[in-house]
């Protein structure tokens, strides 16, 4: 079996996020960069299916040099191989066409892809790359076995969860429950070493112009004060319930 992980590149959840450009562009100076989180559940559920089946995993993002790091991890982590495709990922159906050439000329049998990533959250390029591919689709997937071209996945819905039988070749959107946190891995110093040995291919964007733009960013509304009141004192509770927030 042949795996493509898709790596989205993006800010650690506790860095600062400022914009540039009158509030058009990220500004990305003094931030970390990691892999996606639910892209990094798709990572070590891939590395389960290379122990135990024997499978291939390459891994993949769309970007410019600085999320070769971010790659370079991927493969400490155990991947075999990655690619880089040399583009900005302006919008997500400009990623997901990009990806989409990727698997076809890899001729991948699974595509484990985050539901979503952390930055933009638009949460689109899975269902878009399996549109392009004609290929099944799995979305908010916690749990997914294979038994050769057969899969057998849990994804996540309203109140529950739901089992699906499907057939390979299948994109998947993952997310936190395809592998338990704990099975998350760190890379060791052998890891990283021998990452460096591994191949990393760069290839050009195919011609295709992206559907959308950002037109401006706009951070969170501050919170307002926080007003302490003694816990005896319900009438002075009912009063700013009432007259201040205006809740009751």
């Amino acid at each position: 079996m042949k795996i493509l992980v898709c790596i989205s590149h993006v800010p650690d959840t506790t860095s600062k996020i400022n914009f540039t450009d009158n509030n058009t562009a990220f500004d990305t100076n003094g931030v970390q960069f990691v892999i996606n989180p639910n892209d990094e559940f798709g990572l070590t559920r891939a590395m389960w299916f290379k122990e135990k089946q024997a499978a291939t995993v390459h891994v993949v993002n769309v970007g410019d040099a600085t999320s070769e790091p971010t790659l370079r991890k991927a493969l400490a982590i155990g991947a075999d191989e990655a690619i880089r495709i040399d583009a900005a990922p302006t919008d997500g159906y400009f990623v997901a066409k990009q990806l989409a050439q990727v698997v076809k000329e890899g001729g991948y049998d699974l595509v484990l892809a985050g539901r979503e990533s952390i930055d933009f959250n638009g949460g689109m390029v899975p269902g878009m790359l399996a549109a392009i591919l004609d290929a099944n689709f799995v979305n908010t997937c916690i749990g997914l076995e294979v038994d050769g071209d057969n899969a057998t996945a849990i994804r996540e819905i309203d109140g529950g969860k739901e089992t699906l039988s499907t057939t390979l070749p299948l994109v998947v959107g993952g997310q936190k429950g395809l592998v338990a946190e704990s099975d998350l891995r760190i890379p060791n110093m052998r890891g990283i070493m021998m990452a460096r040995k591994k191949p990393l291919h760069v290839k050009p964007a195919t011609v295709n112009a992206a559907a959308s733009h950002t037109v401006s960013f706009e951070k969170p509304t501050l919170k307002g004060t926080v007003t302490m009141i003694d816990p005896n004192n319900v009438e002075q509770l009912i009063d700013l319930l009432h007259n201040e927030a205006k809740v009751i």
